[in-house]
């Protein structure tokens, strides 16, 4: 590290004379006979007296101004060893290798903001699999990794990590989709597990080709939820899917009533129906703001006068005016909401733009405002449904008749408002068409509110009653008929999930544990207390219990209402004694609505067989407990015929030796 070395005497570190100076290696540390004006080695060697008439030899490191004893007759060169593989400053000093088997103390940090430590060492194939992921989820171009900032980046992490070229990654991660794409199907391919695959169709406009993504969810037996995209596929852009539905159906070996309810419709895209139905009616203090946005987000210097008058007029909200997309409601909040933060600032607008009232003909008002906060709180119960409902991260799907007859008594509460009179009812009608009558429902929605603890038969009938005031309000059906078709209908649901409690039976191989009791396994306890035997076997006391473990599991009380209640948790605590059931509730809270995906400019170039192995490898590769996001850029370097061709024809020889193996 020393590469100058100065000499200089002791008491005047200041004054030195201008000496000169040398580079040396490190082996030239302890040849103390370098002749003055080699200038590989030594030079400017002195020797001073000091004050004690001690002569010592010194030398100062020209990057960090330290100074070592280095007469080797009296200090050896130990010292100067040490400093000269350890100095930092020194820019051509290389790190010493370290063991790739010792393992480091490092720290990280988790998202509750506890610290922990764990163990790390150098490991090639988890560097490997983490700079896949980096490419993948973080959405990088795979020229990215031969950006020169990139390697020093690296390099300075860890000069032991060797960079792969670009193209060397792209087939990295098509080796890594091949590889789990295969354990995918063979954990998949388990009798035992039940998914729910969600469908999404969507049409790119740069490439003009139609997409569906099939997206599986499981719960697997350690009650963690999991979601894997299975696999992208092209499609004709027909209005509704049903038709592919019924070609998934007829390939299924046993399904529940012959798929009768396989398809179960998007609550989230139901929700926006309903919402779109009373925004297509003009409101005229609605129709004002959006015609003042759109007037001040059209020039570059309307928006910042703009700017200019919300400072003037001391707001001090963070939010700008935004946009409005015709096809997503949520967008029509979204610019109500930052308009209504913002109000004040368009009087002060309207003076330093004479030609924004002129346009306008009338400036946005008080009135308006006041509208606009209205209508703000009658949507803001959309907008919150639809975000619970989308969410990736916990299972929703037990709250499903909840969530529907909440948003159906909001309807109900402002159908006689004078300021939404005029939106209710054909919201009601579209909310009618899909959720108002029970028969038009999924079974799977009702079994799964039967199977949260909280709700089960109690709660279905209170579902019910409900849904049945709302369907016969004009037919005036009397209470005692509404209780008893309420009533009728959670028996008929119970018998319905008793008939797909004894599939899983079949399904899994197994019966409940109240059939497995027999009296000879009872009677063997009389050798122990033969008191206790005799009563058992006396009649006084069932062998056997005649309830399955479903029955025992409706019959049992509901649990309390508790926020924190997480029913994943519950039923891995009680999996012990209704492990059949445990198993059902696993597969019912399962399932899960997509967002849309989007293929941008940046891949265009890409085959449609590649588009699905980057997908699917974004999605395996994502953290689970993370919600998705859309995955948008991509370089086209991956634009490659042939090795579309490879991942094809890896593909065949996977199903090739599935079929041969017997899978």
């Amino acid at each position: 590290m020393i590469q100058t070395m100065d000499v200089h005497k002791e008491q005047d570190l200041d004054g030195l004379p201008n000496v000169p100076s040398s580079r040396y290696r490190n082996s030239d540390v302890h040849d103390a006979n370098i002749e003055d004006g080699n200038p590989a080695n030594w030079i400017g060697k002195n020797f001073d007296d000091q004050d004690d008439g001690i002569e010592r030899k010194w030398a100062k490191c020209n990057y960090f101004l330290h100074l070592l004893a280095v007469d080797p007759n009296r200090n050896g060169t130990t010292s100067i060893n040490k400093h000269f593989n350890g100095c930092k400053l020194n820019p051509d000093n290389i790190p010493k290798q370290v063991d790739d088997k010792q393992q480091k103390l490092s720290f990280t940090k988790a998202p509750n903001g506890e610290g922990h430590v764990y163990t790390w060492k150098h490991d090639d194939t988890r560097i490997q699999l983490a700079l896949l992921g980096l490419f993948t989820i973080g959405e990088l171009p795979f020229k990215f990794i031969e950006n020169e900032a990139f390697i020093e980046f690296v390099n300075a992490l860890n000069g032991r990590v060797k960079l792969p070229s670009r193209h060397k990654i792209s087939r990295d991660v098509m080796s890594f989709y091949l590889m789990e794409r295969q354990k995918l199907y063979k954990h998949l391919s388990n009798p035992k597990t039940a998914i729910h695959l969600t469908t999404d169709t969507w049409t790119s406009s740069c490439q003009k080709i139609n997409y569906m993504v099939v997206t599986a969810h499981f719960i697997t037996e350690d009650f963690v939820m999991h979601k894997r995209n299975v696999m992208t596929m092209t499609v004709d852009n027909a209005k509704t899917n049903d038709a592919a539905i019924n070609i998934i159906v007829k390939e299924l070996p046993s399904i529940y009533e012959n798929g009768k309810h396989f398809h179960i419709r998007c609550m989230a895209h139901i929700i926006n129906l309903v919402v779109k139905m009373g925004l297509k009616h003009e409101v005229y203090h609605v129709k004002n703001l959006q015609d003042a946005v759109k007037y001040i987000r059209a020039s570059p210097q309307r928006i910042k006068t703009f700017k200019q008058a919300m400072k003037d007029a001391a707001v001090e909200s963070q939010r700008f005016l935004c946009g409005e997309t015709p096809t997503r409601w949520n967008s029509t909040f979204e610019l109500l909401r930052s308009t209504y933060d913002v109000k004040d600032a368009f009087l002060k607008y309207s003076h330093q733009d004479p030609m924004f009232q002129k346009t306008m003909g009338m400036v946005p008002s008080h009135s308006d405002f006041e509208m606009i906060k209205k209508m703000m709180e009658f949507l803001e119960k959309f907008k919150k449904k639809t975000e619970k409902v989308s969410c990736s991260t916990k299972p929703i799907f037990h709250t499903y008749t909840r969530e529907i007859l909440d948003i159906e008594q909001h309807l109900r509460k402002h159908e006689t408002n004078p300021d939404f009179m005029f939106m209710v009812p054909d919201m009601k009608d579209k909310y009618d068409k899909y959720w108002g009558d029970y028969d038009t429902i999924s079974d799977y929605v009702f079994f799964a509110t039967l199977l949260d603890p909280q709700c089960k038969s109690k709660f279905m009938k209170v579902v019910f009653t409900q849904m049945l005031k709302a369907k016969n309000k004009d037919k005036k059906m009397s209470a005692d008929e509404i209780e008893s078709k309420a009533r009728a209908k959670v028996i008929d649901i119970e018998c319905k999930l008793d008939k797909f409690f004894k599939t899983y039976l079949e399904r899994s191989n197994m019966t409940s544990s109240s059939q497995q009791e027999t009296p000879e396994e009872v009677v063997n306890f009389d050798d122990e207390n033969e008191f206790f035997g005799s009563y058992m076997t006396s009649g006084s006391f069932p062998l056997t219990s005649s309830e399955s473990q479903l029955q025992r599991y409706l019959n049992d009380d509901t649990i309390g209402f508790d926020k924190r209640y997480d029913i994943l948790t519950w039923w891995k605590n009680n999996a012990v004694r209704f492990p059949i059931v445990a198993r059902m509730a696993r597969a019912s809270e399962s399932t899960f609505s997509n967002g849309r995906r989007v293929i941008t400019d940046y891949r265009t170039n890409l085959s449609v067989v590649i588009v699905e192995a980057l997908r699917c490898t974004q999605d395996w590769l994502r953290k689970s407990s993370l919600p998705i996001y859309d995955y948008d850029e991509v370089h086209d370097v991956l634009a490659d015929d042939d090795l579309a061709i490879d991942i094809v024809d890896a593909i065949h020889n996977l199903k090739l030796t599935g079929k041969r193996s017997g899978n």
